[in-house]
């Protein structure tokens, strides 16, 4: 999401109430504010202390450890082209010279589209809830390599036409072992979790 000087932080509201100690919009506070707030606190006593993200920071960390990164470009409403270009702006140039370039991700076609626009290069997923009709025609238009969908909304029957198509398949959230192994099974290729101390190096080591 863009902060109101136009650079983006890794937050997931648009508001700043739930997750930080802060108050008012994102798009409306400046970066330099969003980096001084508390924003653990309100998940654990432990985790209190932890900022609001810079993407640039979050995005040079991933390239230090040498993980790959499925960007998720998620703006504020009215801002969905503006955070698009952005964001691959600062993609493009932060992954220039890294050998794991990024997946830029998003629901809105306008921030996908301005993606394109300013860094044609770089890979890109559309994000769905459930998988609409037209989701090969969208595939298509937005030159995505991708689907990313709800995993209870899946069929087997659509990760298997998607799979034929020759796009890649990702499911979201998953977070229970046994699902993880069905959607596997059934051709997924990737999942997105919150649960990693479940689903982590040991469930692949198993697979």
């Amino acid at each position: 999401m863009l902060a109101s000087d136009g650079v983006p932080v890794l937050i997931h509201d648009e508001t700043l109430e739930r997750t930080t100690t802060g108050s008012g919009r994102v798009a409306q506070t400046e970066s330099g504010s969003l980096v001084r707030l508390d924003a653990g606190r309100w998940f654990a006593p432990e985790f209190a202390g932890e900022t609001v993200p810079l993407f640039a920071d979050a995005a040079a960390l991933c390239i230090q450890l040498g993980l790959w990164a499925n960007v998720e470009i998620k703006s504020a409403k009215g801002a969905e082209r503006a955070t698009g270009h952005a964001v691959a702006a600062v993609s493009a140039r932060l992954w220039r010279n890294a050998p794991h370039a990024p997946l830029l991700s998003s629901f809105s076609v306008d921030a996908l589209e301005a993606a394109r626009e300013t860094s044609p290069s770089l890979l890109r997923a559309l994000l769905v809830d459930g998988i609409p009709p037209d989701w090969q025609e969208r595939m298509v238009s937005l030159a995505c390599v991708s689907l990313h969908c709800d995993y209870r909304k899946l069929t087997v029957e659509q990760a298997k036409s998607v799979r034929e198509a020759g796009y890649a398949l990702v499911c979201y959230t998953v977070n229970e072992v046994e699902t993880a192994r069905k959607l596997f099974a059934s051709g997924v290729d990737a999942i997105i979790t919150d649960r990693l101390d479940r689903i982590g190096p040991d469930f692949f080591g198993q697979a």
